[in-house]
């Protein structure tokens, strides 16, 4: 491989990220805030992280994967750039954009269903601000979107990077079981997809996870 043509390529893929970063109106070293945990486990791109209670905005979506996540990020993004109550006079506010963003199949815990891409239904959230607490966030005006407080857990997460495809995510899924079965950790959610980056991010620096509660060992 020819080292100086790899690093004019990733130049390349560098200033066509921040031209489109600058015709979005997006600014990529923005920082933006994440939920805070506690790592109580690390085994290469494995997991066992405690979360805090973190309070959420969510919708149910039918459809695939695909277009329940897109259709479900247009509904909570239109609630936290102002289509909310804020004051008692009716004032909207706009909430900060969190990372990151997470889409389930609506499905029973712990689900031993052969393929969770099967799914009709989709849970679409957002963490809120950690400035806010359930009862200060602005109240939604469209009734698809939904408020409430996450009590604290324990998350099994598998990290990875690159495009998202309904095998790929059932595939990082299966790896992840894998790993928890190994380990016997048992599952108390279905599967979450999170996605941190924004869709123009180059494919390689993407940071995508799969999170399934778990009971704590």
């Amino acid at each position: 491989m020819n080292i100086r043509y790899t690093l004019n390529g990733a130049r390349h893929a560098l200033a066509t990220a921040i031209v489109l970063s600058s015709l979005l109106g997006s600014n990529l070293t923005m920082a933006v805030e994440e939920p805070k945990f506690e790592t109580l486990l690390k085994d290469e791109a494995f997991e066992i992280r405690r979360y805090p209670p973190l309070v959420v905005a969510t919708t149910l979506v039918p459809g695939d994967m695909d277009a329940a996540s897109s259709r479900g990020f247009r509904t909570i993004a239109d609630y936290i750039f102002g289509n909310n109550t804020a004051t008692p006079a009716g004032a909207s506010a706009k909430i900060a954009m969190t990372a990151p963003v997470t889409v389930a199949p609506v499905v029973p815990a712990a689900s031993a269903a052969s393929s969770d891409m099967a799914a009709e239904q989709w849970q679409v959230q957002f963490v809120m601000p950690g400035q806010y607490r359930l009862d200060t966030l602005p109240r939604p005006k469209n009734e698809a979107v939904s408020l409430r407080e996450l009590p604290a857990r324990t998350t099994a997460v598998m990290s990875y990077s690159w495009l998202n495809s309904e095998a790929k995510v059932q595939q990082k899924t299966d790896e992840l079981r894998a790993w928890m079965t190994a380990r016997k950790l048992e599952p108390l959610s279905a599967p979450r997809l999170a996605r941190y980056d924004p869709p123009w991010t180059i494919p390689m620096w993407r940071r995508n996870e799969i999170q399934i509660d778990i009971r704590e060992p």
